[in-house]
């Protein structure tokens, strides 16, 4: 299969209209029917129900709209990561870290203080992201290197180093009937809070149905605390940067939340190297 086959067809099989997606792609209906009809008889198989009403995956059609994302992810990492080796190599290193905005602050300022003292040190890019979103930048190549958060992150297909393991608390506003509490367990959080958790956005940026209000960031998120919108459960390292108008309290059932720091297994390059080991010292 040719790569522009698979973004003919994904395009399809996300818009499920021919039309869309011809519109979407910037090429005319009928070669777009074409190319889908010859990729059909190539795989011997059928990829979409068309009928006068609509278009509809079949099972073997869903298959691959997954596989081919997955490989048009791949190609697209690949090509990332060969213009920065490219350019490491004409004498402009430099490594690009993703980290969730808001999060390890302490222990991020720690790590990039440290690297920066190395007599080997290179200019670190942050990259500042919203929830989830660092394990994709690691994975389509936008990122060198990433602090991922377990178990919310997945780490399948890194190398990762470990670098701390904490508690959780729950975020309340200040002035709510448990803030003055030494510690709550989960169950309190569903019996007796009652504020809703903040519902974040999908990978395609939808937000999911639910009581909760929409949240993108971390400032958006303790904003609705405050107004007593929303209560939320976080790593206990967030007290560094709490606000006046908040309150934590220890969770001491929540799940332990380990950060780490994750890299691609065939990364030649020095600088994240550098880096990793930098992060597993401190």
């Amino acid at each position: 299969m040719e790569t522009r086959e698979l973004r003919y067809y994904v395009a399809v099989a996300e818009e499920l209209h021919f039309g869309r997606a011809a519109e979407r792609l910037g090429i005319a209906q009928p070669p777009l029917s074409r190319a889908i009809r010859q990729l059909e008889r190539r795989l011997a198989a059928t990829l979409l129900e068309r009928s006068s009403r609509a278009v509809t995956l079949t099972e073997a059609g869903a298959v691959l709209l997954r596989e081919a994302r997955a490989a048009l992810d791949a190609i697209e990492a690949a090509e990332r990561r060969t213009r920065r080796a490219a350019l490491a190599a004409s004498g402009r290193p430099d490594v690009v870290l993703a980290t969730k905005a808001g999060a390890s602050g302490e222990l991020l300022a720690k790590l990039l203080d440290t690297y920066a003292a190395e007599p080997d040190a290179v200019t670190v890019d942050l990259l500042l992201c919203g929830i989830g979103e660092q394990e994709r930048m690691l994975r389509d190549g936008r990122a060198d290197v990433a602090l991922l958060h377990l178990p919310h992150d997945s780490t399948a297909g890194f190398d990762t180093e470990e670098l701390r393991t904490e508690g959780q608390v729950l975020l309340l506003p200040i002035t709510h009937p448990l803030a003055d509490r030494p510690h709550v367990r989960m169950a309190d959080v569903t019996d007796l809070v009652g504020l809703p958790m903040p519902r974040w956005p999908g990978p395609d940026g939808s937000y999911a149905d639910g009581p909760g209000p929409q949240a993108r960031d971390h400032a958006q998120l303790l904003q609705l605390i405050a107004l007593g919108r929303a209560c939320c459960i976080a790593p206990e390292s967030c007290r560094e940067q709490l606000r006046m108008d908040l309150a934590v309290v220890p969770v001491l059932d929540a799940p332990a939340i380990t950060t780490v720091i994750a890299w691609p297994p065939h990364s030649r390059s020095r600088a994240v190297a550098g880096l990793v080991r930098t992060a597993a010292r401190i």
